[in-house]
């Protein structure tokens, strides 16, 4: 034991004992530190804890000098305290006061220090009960105004989803990057630049959200300043269920490793619920913010909407319309192996629904409405409770700690591989020919990645390494012209992409694909994509005819925009057109035969109105365009809106009516219309009632029938009516300023 004296107090404390364990643990003073907490090692850098040592020329820091044998200590003399006025003084000096921790927590430890040494005015002032208000911050060599510091680093990054990081903020005590090391072992953080452009990095200086880092919240909650603050979802709170305490959670085996800290300070951001057998836990069509991970028991998930169309011909008709023309893409293509291919409803959840019969159970270990929570998009399907069953209801701030986790990352992987990965992979046509045998080989050969919105996953003229599905959310994909960027389509969940690049000759990606929202890809290297093509022949002339299809469609369309100038069509949205339905004014007698023939076409109701803008002499009717960059078609819960490899887009039948594709049209061409069907009376077991579903309309080129032109081309007497691509068809004159009149309801006035 060592015997000491510290403010005149006789100590003894085991040998290796600091100073400042001794003075806080043994005779309960406190000493000031921001680079130390309990649980961390000590460091030394803040110097705040500095103390006079009795024969000693300068002062020590208390954290890391041990105690020895008769020495005598003051914490607390004047020399000390001035030392850490001092300090104090040169932190604050680049430090955005209050910060934002202290804004809403009044617990900065650097500010709550200047307030007691009288460098700042406290936060709230006692006698008017006025407040201050954040400043803009600053760096060394940086104006307020300044977004990006001396380092080239922007002050702001923005890019976790549940953590905010303020470099301003920051006074490099290394907190964070002792407890994302050395306690949480994930070696994400750690200080970048020397001197005055020094500071904290994520991985090689990327931005929080791109980095490794797994948002275990360690970091946020070591931070003494606002450098590392939570986003605010501590606000947002789950009602009407039972609050986990933190220290129960992290004991599941699922989330063991997160950082219980950080669920207390996201309290109420995830709640255990308990459904009874036949519950509804949620359905389809609603907006939520929450995803569910199921603790015990089982739920049906299933989609309660009509496999229906409005004007189902597809029933009325059977194979036949799948061989009629396009407009667009001058033909459907059939898929010979139909017979194994699995027609399925992607949905926000680790399964899919079969078309035929689309309802699927889940059970314990899974999640479900990750998309809808990360994205806000509307419930893919409903999810009743199959037996007695409990989940967790999450928010996003905890969902997306939780999908960092490695063993609840590794769980969710390993139920993908096990139960849906072949399901996934016989759903697509261009698998039906594999064997059993090969897509177990792929199970456990195939890289499971998720992507950040706005990730990007390759570039045009990158080399072709690999060939993607998607999984979850949705991939832009676009190509670089001479004249700018076309958006070539959107693809969601079961789409494929990546396989013009490996079958090229030249072996380099023909377009660029980015993450759209939160993405999770299904990677199959090359060396396993040309096995794949080696053994099945069939599969590599599938892939043959689609590339082809894209390859041409891509060289037409950019043929188009090389010879056609385009601004002078920015200002009236047609240059996004594909297929403009166009009405010339000068032939057209206003019979409305059209719109008849529209309606009759499609059980009396129509796809079009004979209203909108006017070019020259031309009206363009309120009819959908098939646009380049089709808006309409991100966010869709259950992929029913998608475009053939031409780019028309068309409306699947299982579409759920959430609306989201209406609301998203930026011309107002897909409209909402009612479709009576026959349901199970809940009142009544075994008697049917009528109720109306809504369905999305828009206009489908009339692709089923066997006319060349849709109907209300077709039906026109007077040759008034004709749909164009507005790119081909305006070419010669676009070089001339035309006339644009605002819409009207009749084109006579």
């Amino acid at each position: 034991m060592i015997s000491a004296t510290i403010n005149g107090k006789p100590v003894q404390v085991p040998e290796g004992t600091t100073i400042y364990d001794a003075a806080t643990r043994e005779l309960g003073l406190t000493i000031p530190t921001l680079c130390h907490t309990p649980g961390l090692n000590p460091v030394a850098v803040c110097r705040m804890c500095v103390v006079d040592v009795e024969k000693q020329r300068v002062l020590q820091a208390a954290c890391i000098r041990p105690i020895e044998n008769g020495m005598v200590v003051q914490t607390d003399s004047q020399r000390v305290i001035a030392a850490r006025k001092t300090l104090t003084k040169l932190l604050l000096a680049n430090h955005p006061t209050p910060c934002v921790r202290h804004q809403q927590s009044h617990d900065c430890e650097l500010e709550v220090l200047g307030e007691k040494f009288g460098l700042l005015a406290p936060l709230v002032d006692e006698a008017s009960g006025t407040r201050r208000f954040l400043t803009l911050p600053t760096l060394p060599g940086a104006s307020p105004s300044d977004s990006v510091g001396k380092s080239g680093r922007p002050i702001k990054d923005d890019s976790s989803p549940i953590i905010a990081v303020d470099h301003s903020a920051c006074i490099l005590c290394d907190r964070c990057v002792r407890a994302c090391t050395d306690v949480r072992h994930n070696d994400v953080i750690g200080r970048v630049g020397k001197g005055s452009l020094a500071g904290i990095g994520f991985d090689m200086a990327l931005p929080m959200g791109r980095s490794s880092c797994v948002s275990c919240g360690e970091c946020m909650v070591s931070c003494p300043t606002g450098a590392l603050t939570n986003k605010g979802f501590s606000e947002v709170k789950l009602s009407d269920g039972d609050e986990f305490d933190p220290g129960d959670l992290v004991k599941l085996p699922t989330f063991d490793g997160i950082s219980p800290a950080f669920l207390r300070r996201n309290k109420g951001a995830v709640v255990r619920r308990r459904y009874k057998k036949g519950d509804i836990v949620c359905r389809e069509g609603d907006f939520g913010s929450t995803a569910f991970y199921i603790l015990k028991g089982k739920v049906d998930v299933y989609i309660t909407a009509p496999m229906a169309h409005i004007a189902n011909r597809e029933a009325k008709r059977g194979g036949l319309i799948n061989r009629m023309a396009s407009l667009l893409k001058g033909g459907n293509r059939t898929d010979s192996q139909s017979g194994r291919v699995r027609r399925t409803i992607p949905i926000d959840a680790g399964i899919d629904l079969d078309l035929d019969n689309p309802i699927a159970q889940m059970g314990p270990g899974e999640l479900f409405g990750e998309m809808t929570c990360l994205n806000f998009y509307p419930r893919s399907a409903t999810v009743r409770a199959a037996d007695d069953c409990e989940l967790l209801e999450l928010l996003r701030s905890v969902l997306h700690v939780f999908s960092k986790s490695k063993k609840f990352a590794a769980q969710l992987e390993r139920n993908y591989r096990d139960r849906s990965l072949e399901n996934h992979l016989r759903s697509m046509p261009l698998f039906a020919d594999v064997s059993d045998e090969f897509i177990g080989y792929l199970r456990e050969r195939v890289k499971l990645t998720r992507l950040n919105p706005g990730d990007l996953i390759f570039r045009q003229g990158d080399p072709a390494e690999s060939f993607y599905m998607v999984r979850l959310g949705f991939v832009k994909v676009t190509q670089n012209y001479a004249g700018g960027e076309l958006v070539r389509t959107y693809l969601s969940r079961g789409a494929y992409f990546g396989e013009i690049g490996l079958l090229d000759s030249a072996g380099l990606r023909t377009a660029t694909c980015t993450a759209l929202d939160h993405v999770d890809l299904v990677e199959i290297n090359g060396d396993d994509f040309r096995l794949m093509l080696e053994k099945f022949p069939a599969v590599r002339e599938e892939l043959a005819k689609v590339a082809e299809e894209r390859s041409g469609a891509d060289r037409r369309q950019i043929e188009q925009l090389r010879t056609v100038p385009l601004n002078d069509f920015l200002n009236q949205g047609l240059f996004q057109a594909q297929s403009l339905l166009l009405i010339d004014l000068e032939k057209c007698t206003r019979c409305d035969e059209c719109v008849k023939a529209c309606a009759k076409a499609h059980d009396g109701v129509t796809r079009l109105i004979r209203d909108g803008l006017r070019f020259d002499k031309y009206l363009v009717a309120t009819s959908c365009r098939h646009c380049r960059d089709p808006l309409c078609m991100i966010g869709c819960p259950v992929g029913s809106i998608g475009r053939g490899a031409s780019l028309e887009v068309t409306i699947k039948d299982w579409c759920i009516g959430c609306g989201l594709c209406a609301s998203q049209c930026p011309y107002g061409n897909i409209n909402m219309h009612p479709v009576e069907v026959e349901v199970d009376d809940p009142r009544q077991p075994g008697r049917k009632i009528a109720v109306h579903r809504n369905k999305a309309t828009s206009c489908d080129l009339c692709t089923d029938l066997p006319s060349k032109d849709p109907s209300c081309v077709y039906a026109c007497p007077h040759d008034a009516a004709r749909r164009v691509n507005p790119l081909e068809f305006f070419g010669e004159s676009l070089g001339v300023s035309l006339p644009i009149v605002a819409a009207t309801k009749d084109p006579e006035s």
